[in-house]
């Protein structure tokens, strides 16, 4: 018995230490359209905590999914690969929208059968992350049989196993292909919960933000105290009021189920990162703005509000309903500008997004008219309509024209432009918010405000704090990372200087000189790392210096990996480490860059492939080597190439902020012994 333990435990042990992922499989299937055309339809099963790209990402995003279909005269390709409804989130790395799966995905291509076919032949190509680890860039060959459409499906899994099914060096794994039946997969993947209690909550926030506005707020005691005078009983009272709160959700829940309804999530997702989309959104939020600002008033027609009103006359339920849908009219001037901006970000994440975006923006709006006709005696308590409110619409105002210059910033990424680079963003952010304090402090006036000498305690805390925003923005010209608002401007090296105004490293002057980097070497910038992206270029120079090797199995799309580079790597200890006392070879396993001819060899991990980029040479390096094969994934070792100590992954996701730096300089110690 206890052999049989240990023999269990030795196993489980192997089995972690391989750490070879392979999180998406693929089944194919094909489904009759008529008796010429069909779907090609590949289905993605994702493991639990990862997630697939989608086909549309932005330049200098993730790798995307896409479908490579053989040429043949005997099928048309009939448009473009669909695929089901993704995840549509922003991400703060690569400060950008990207769409992915959880999960399962799936994948139709409509083709058109010229001339008899069995079977077509395809393949894909996709990168998969999960919070700790991506992986470099795979293919897959994919097969679809015509005769008897639909059939059972073939899985094609990119499957490592070591062991027995290894050759007669006990190194190289195989490729396991195996057959199963199709299941059927859903039209779409849901936003996670998580998503859609951050969409609720700042649409709450934003419609209590309107609530105080001079278009909504003077209604809340003239309504309730209709209700209550109308009604013979207080109970009667409450009831209407409480119709009336619940009418006004469903006014602007249906706006939101309109537009998911017309215009769809998935093309609103598409709009996102479109150039055209960014820059009339731009356009369309400074005219909100200087609406705010009391420049004009944007309203409905006149004819509508009338005919509502005439509505509002009639008794009973419709009467209670129209009074809010004229509620709805009336205020749109205030309300309007808030409902736009907040639909258009709750629909890019897709999904029922809008309709929960709007139900926490009417919920804001609709709970004091039911509260206060529950607790008369409450109106009594509520500030006195005035001054202030105006002062809010105005703050809105400013808060519109801010963002508005974020979507300019989004527009001018998606083409290049360097127009909006990172200091010119933040010193409009700087000059909007200064105005904004300076009008708090009523240094500026505005059409709308009273004329007054003093200001409130609120107003005047409000001002101090939009200052304090201010002053806090200021280094970011000259390359401070700003945090608190670090998804808003572009990212880092999107500016004029990575290091900031003025400057080039290290107060001014850069800590190595360019033009002495030893063969085949290069600075990783900002941080000034003297870096190879060659194995053995990187080993002949620690060898030359006797430093020890630090191998960073990295790639140009991993999440992970760049926030390491971002949070861990300036970390002053850890900068010191890589600087002084380690050589740093990266190597780069979604380099697409072709190797040369001498260097293109059979794969000794996938039957019948050949590896063909530096990426997937490093790739194959990383699995045959150190038996993983996700990014980061860093590995100390002596020049003779053993191991220091145990190669580590991500870090970020521990409760040790020093994780790294307590590894590396164990490694570093162990060498020097």
């Amino acid at each position: 018995m206890k052999k049989i333990i240990t023999l269990i435990f030795v196993v489980l042990v192997a089995i972690a230490n391989a750490q070879i992922h392979n999180p998406v499989k693929w089944k194919t299937a094909v489904e009759k359209i008529s008796d010429n055309e069909y779907y090609l339809v590949a289905t993605a099963s994702i493991e639990a905590g990862w997630k697939l790209y989608a086909q549309n990402i932005p330049p200098k995003g993730p790798i995307p999914t896409s479908f490579a279909f053989e040429k043949s005269a005997n099928f048309e390709l009939m448009g473009k690969t669909e695929e089901s409804k993704p995840i549509q989130k922003h991400d703060k790395v690569f400060d950008m929208e990207i769409a992915y799966f959880h999960n399962q995905a799936v994948f139709k291509q409509r083709i058109k059968i010229v001339k008899p076919i069995t079977s077509i032949k395809a393949t894909v190509e996709f990168m998969s992350c999960d919070d700790s680890n991506c992986l470099p860039p795979d293919t897959v060959d994919l097969e679809f049989f015509l005769s008897g459409a639909p059939v059972a499906s073939k899985v094609v899994t990119p499957q490592f196993t070591f062991g027995n099914n290894t050759d007669s060096n006990n190194t190289v794994p195989k490729t396991i292909v195996s057959q199963t039946t199709t299941t059927k997969a859903p039209t779409s993947t849901p936003i996670s919960r998580q998503g859609l209690w951050t969409i609720f909550f700042i649409s709450f926030l934003s419609g209590f933000a309107a609530l105080l506005t001079p278009c909504v707020f003077p209604m809340i005691p003239m309504t309730v105290s209709y209700f209550t005078k109308q009604s013979k009983t207080k109970a009667k009272g409450v009831k209407n009021a409480v119709i009336y709160g619940i009418s006004i959700i469903v006014i602007y829940v249906l706006l939101g189920s309109a537009i998911t309804a017309i215009f769809g999530a998935d093309a609103l997702n598409a709009l996102a990162s479109n150039f055209w989309f960014n820059l009339i959104f731009f356009l369309i939020l400074v005219v909100f703005a200087i609406s705010f600002l009391g420049a004009f008033e944007i309203t409905l027609p006149s004819s509508w509000s009338t005919k509502v009103d005439a509505q509002a006359d009639r008794s009973g339920f419709i009467g209670i309903f129209f009074m809010a849908l004229a509620l709805a009219i009336v205020s749109f001037s205030c309300t309007g500008p808030i409902v736009g901006t907040l639909l258009v970000q709750a629909a890019s994440e897709g999904g029922i997004a809008p309709i929960i975006g709007m139900f926490g923006f009417s919920l804001a709006i609709a709970l004091p008219f039911a509260l206060f006709a529950a607790f008369p005696g409450w109106l009594h308590s509520l500030p006195k309509s005035g001054g202030w409110m105006n002062t809010v619409k105005v703050v809105l105002g400013f808060l519109e024209l801010a963002l508005a210059f974020k979507f300019l910033s989004n527009a001018d990424l998606v083409l290049q432009y360097h127009w909006i680079e990172r200091e010119v963003f933040i010193a409009i952010w700087i000059a909007v918010f200064g105005a904004l304090s300076l009008y708090l402090f009523g240094k500026i006036r505005l059409p709308h405000d009273d004329a007054t000498d003093r200001i409130s305690v609120g107003r005047l805390l409000l001002g101090l704090l939009t200052l304090s925003f201010t002053i806090y923005m200021i280094p970011g010209l000259w390359g401070a990372p700003l945090n608190l608002i670090n998804a808003f401007p572009p990212p880092q090296h999107y500016s004029e200087s990575p290091y900031g105004v003025g400057y080039t490293a290290d107060g001014g002057s850069a800590s190595v000189d360019e033009g002495a980097l030893p063969e085949g070497a290069h600075l990783f910038k900002p941080h000034n790392i003297v870096t190879f992206d060659d194995y053995e270029k990187g080993l002949a120079y620690a060898k030359q210096v006797n430093k020890p090797v630090l191998l960073d199995f990295t790639g140009w799309s991993c999440v992970n990996c760049r926030k390491m580079e971002q949070n861990v790597w300036p970390n002053p200890q850890v900068l010191d480490a890589l600087r002084n006392e380690v050589v740093l070879i990266s190597l780069y396993v979604d380099d697409k860059r072709p190797l040369p001819e001498s260097e293109v060899r059979p794969s000794q991990i996938r039957e019948g492939k050949m590896i063909k980029t530096i990426g997937q040479k490093w790739s194959e390096f990383q699995t045959l080597h150190y038996k993983a094969n996700t990014q980061p994934f860093y590995v100390l070792m002596n020049l003779q190439g053993e191991n220091l100590v145990d190669p580590i992954g991500y870090t970020l996701d521990t409760d040790d902020p020093d994780e790294f730096y307590k590894w590396i300089k164990q490694g570093i110690t162990a060498f020097g012994k």
